[in-house]
């Protein structure tokens, strides 16, 4: 029985399009969206909804590499981690999606695809430099997701407020 992977799944699934105590999920705050907004900065220094949504594809390609591999390859330091407006804008807003959305159904199926002991196994985490087991970066991928999911939230509240003045 894989009650803890299945639990995971369900959560990976309601954040994304669900309904959650918390109220809105990513599909309905991106769902408020358009180009413009996505690619906005709120004020300098901070990111813009794009920026959030590459950032989250790739450490959610990074989670389903260790998955795969028993290692990771990138670290927060690497160019990748954050790109800027300038190097999404030539993707487009609905590619950049796209390929957030494909890496969470990747990410399910694998998981899927596992038992619950598989949590318990280890993978080497490059960037933290040592061992960790599989339960730490899925359930770290899950308050990824939601720090990130408030971010947006607030993101896209200033980006209208400010619009609308």
């Amino acid at each position: 029985m894989n009650t803890l992977i299945n639990h995971i799944v369900e959560q990976l699934i309601e954040v994304q399009n669900g309904k959650l105590w918390i109220g809105n999920n990513f599909n309905t705050k991106l769902n408020q969206i358009d180009e413009n907004l996505f690619f906005t900065r709120p004020i300098k220094g901070l990111h813009s909804i794009a920026e959030i949504i590459s950032h989250l594809t790739l450490w959610r390609q990074e989670t389903i590499l260790k998955i795969r591999t028993g290692k990771g390859s990138k670290t927060d330091d690497c160019e990748e981690n954050w790109l800027n407006n300038q190097r999404l804008e030539p993707m487009g807003w609905q590619n950049i999606i796209l390929k957030y959305n494909k890496t969470l159904t990747e990410l399910i199926n694998l998981l899927e695809s596992k038992s619950d002991t598989f949590l318990e196994e280890e993978y080497y985490d490059t960037d933290f430099k040592d061992y960790y087991k599989y339960s730490f970066v899925i359930n770290g991928m899950l308050h990824h997701d939601l720090y990130h999911l408030g971010q947006i939230g607030i993101i896209i509240k200033y980006l209208k407020e400010s619009y609308n003045q």
